[in-house]
């Protein structure tokens, strides 16, 4: 458990540099998926980290005005709803970013990280980081998030040769 946000988000930072190789991928290569991945491509991966961020920024906005967000709600209550439904969350994200460009794709995981650390500095610290179940949740769909798919960035890069 982080006692302070500045330890949080510094983790957090360092956690998501390593994705950042993916950026530079050609529009073909950003296309092509990877057995060792679970099918994923290097598109699939990045838009599946915004996707998360994405709902933990909508998050932060919530508790920056008030004391709960309806959006962690939501989507807990949306995941936990039945054994499968994850799954279907993640995939219709991951159609989402595949259905967008590639500079679009790019440009929302340039920026969302960005947008969410801001936004979790102005959301007072007794609202997430003093909170054990809102940090838990942030950790999940940030540094935690990015950790789960080590195994996926680097299978990628692999198999383009990076």
């Amino acid at each position: 458990m982080y006692l302070d946000a500045y330890s949080l988000l510094q983790d957090e930072h360092d956690a998501l540099q390593p994705y950042e190789a993916l950026l530079s991928l050609s529009d073909d290569e950003l296309d092509v998926e990877v057995a060792d991945a679970g099918g994923w491509s290097a598109r699939d991966l990045l838009g599946h980290i915004v996707l998360w961020q994405e709902a933990a920024l909508a998050t932060a906005r919530e508790l920056a005005v008030g004391p709960r967000s309806a959006t962690m709600e939501r989507l807990e209550a949306q995941w936990a709803s039945a054994p499968e439904a994850g799954d279907a969350m993640n995939a219709e994200g991951i159609a989402r970013f595949r259905a967008m460009s590639a500079e679009e794709v790019r440009a929302a995981f340039k920026t969302t990280a960005g947008e969410l650390r801001g936004y979790l500095t102005v959301v007072p610290e007794a609202r997430w980081i003093k909170d054990a179940k809102n940090q838990e949740y942030f950790l999940g769909e940030t540094a935690d998030h990015y950790t789960d798919h080590v195994k996926e960035l680097r299978a990628i890069l692999a198999a383009l040769g990076r």
